[in-house]
């Protein structure tokens, strides 16, 4: 058994009130694959669309105002990012087209026989962008997750490093193992050889709060729809490597212009401004359990992250204890809670049966789950899971209760004893 230090407890009926489909019957253990949306996001999309829809840029009022609402959209997102300006975030539909976007910019850099390096951990988002440089001579280069700690060891990096090597590319968060990769760690093995680091932080967004400059990224890309808002997504770059990029928009937009340059037909207005409804949560929350004294937006934010982490690390362990003491069950990924080790996000098999199998005899009990390879395809092929139907994941976030846990362990129970039974009589096939 592994111990959680005491921190005050999150107040769940507070937390769950912000979120109107839990109060439905279903149970939502399939967030990392998109959370569900917070009413104060809801609430900020329709202010937008019936008082401010309009066209950006005009002198007449109401424009004006929906110019003024952009603006306060971006700069929450740069300091949830913790980004040094303002110019530094760029909004997009989603992580996927972003990530293309950003492959195209940098490509346009590089000369043939310059080197990157992509993991075969990652979303497939993170991946296939920059294996597409490798028809304009790019050489790719693979680093490869151990298959024994199942982490991307630093000195595997290194070995890859070298004077040609122009960017690394990773994920935060495994969406599959629910790993936290050393970042900063990470960063100055990059930087050393002069190259670029660009992370992919989808899977660790909704669980801790990111700071950019602590862990002195280049690139940094998230979705809002996996952090309790819109489908919308945002990347951050540093401002003098996305000023010297080539841009993605009309010719007449100057290089200067970032981030208007990456954001062709202008980045959704009503899906931006609702973000600042997860500014309004997330401070709330903070005052919620104390947080009353005047302060920066950045110690609100800290104060809710530790909160909604400390709960997240008591459902990791409630359902590892139950995982890792069945003999039949495998985790795939970290087998502890521990929060710098990993992310509610957990993935397992059970021995001698098809992962497509488990999710049908949950989905009777209302609980959401869902098995496959979750787009880190080359991960499930290198951990030899494909023929198996990958893997069961169960994906949790700070609005899941220990209660809505402990019913879904009681199924998976007895979903585990049932397959020992049907394998020590009639054997698997």
């Amino acid at each position: 058994m592994t111990s959680i230090s005491p921190v005050q407890p999150l107040d769940m009926q507070t937390v769950r009130s912000y979120f109107p489909s839990l109060a439905g019957t279903w149970t939502f253990f399939d967030n990392a694959g998109g959370s569900q949306i917070l009413q104060p996001v809801l609430a900020r999309l329709q202010e937008y669309l019936l008082t401010s829809n309009v066209q950006l840029g005009a002198s007449y009022q109401v424009s004006q105002i929906a110019g003024e609402r952009l603006a306060a959209a971006n700069e929450f997102a740069a300091a949830y990012v913790n980004a040094a300006d303002v110019s530094e975030v760029v909004m997009g539909p989603s992580t996927s087209l972003l990530l293309r976007v950003l492959a195209l910019c940098v490509g346009a850099e590089l000369n043939s026989g310059d080197e990157i390096i992509v993991t075969d951990c990652d979303h497939e988002a993170n991946i296939t962008p920059w294996l597409e440089l490798q028809k304009r001579g790019i050489i790719l280069k693979t680093w490869k997750t151990n298959p024994d700690s199942l982490k991307l060891e630093p000195d595997d990096l290194r070995a890859l490093l070298t004077a040609r090597t122009r960017l690394v590319t990773l994920t935060h968060a495994s969406n599959v193992l629910g790993q936290i990769n050393p970042i900063r760690d990470i960063a100055n093995l990059v930087h050393q050889v002069g190259a670029w680091l660009c992370v992919d932080g989808v899977g660790y967004a909704p669980h801790r709060l990111i700071d950019v400059q602590a862990m002195d990224v280049d690139f940094y890309v998230f979705s809002y729809y996996k952090v309790y808002g819109p489908h919308h997504a945002l990347l951050y770059g540093k401002r003098d490597l996305l000023l010297n990029l080539p841009g993605f928009n009309h010719d007449f937009v100057g290089p200067e212009q970032v981030p208007y340059k990456f954001q062709p037909g202008g980045a959704n207005y009503e899906l931006s401004y609702s973000t600042l409804g997860l500014k309004d949560y997330l401070v709330q929350i903070a005052q919620h359990h104390g947080n009353t004294a005047p302060g920066s937006l950045r110690q609100h934010l800290a104060q809710s992250f530790k909160l909604m982490t400390n709960h997240e690390t008591h459902l990791s362990h409630r359902l590892l204890d139950f995982l890792n003491s069945r003999g039949n069950i495998r985790v795939v990924g970290p087998t502890t809670p521990a929060p710098d080790i990993r992310v509610p996000t957990i993935a397992f098999t059970i021995d001698g049966i098809n992962s497509a199998t488990v999710p049908p005899r949950v989905d009777h009990h209302q609980i959401g789950i869902r098995y496959g390879h979750f787009y880190a395809k080359r991960l499930i092929q290198a951990l030899g899971l494909e023929a198996q139907g990958g893997v069961v994941r169960v994906s949790m976030v700070h609005y899941n209760t220990l209660d809505e846990c402990d019913r879904l362990i009681a199924v998976l129970d007895q979903a585990s004893r049932d397959q020992v039974h049907l394998s020590t009589t009639v054997g698997n096939p």
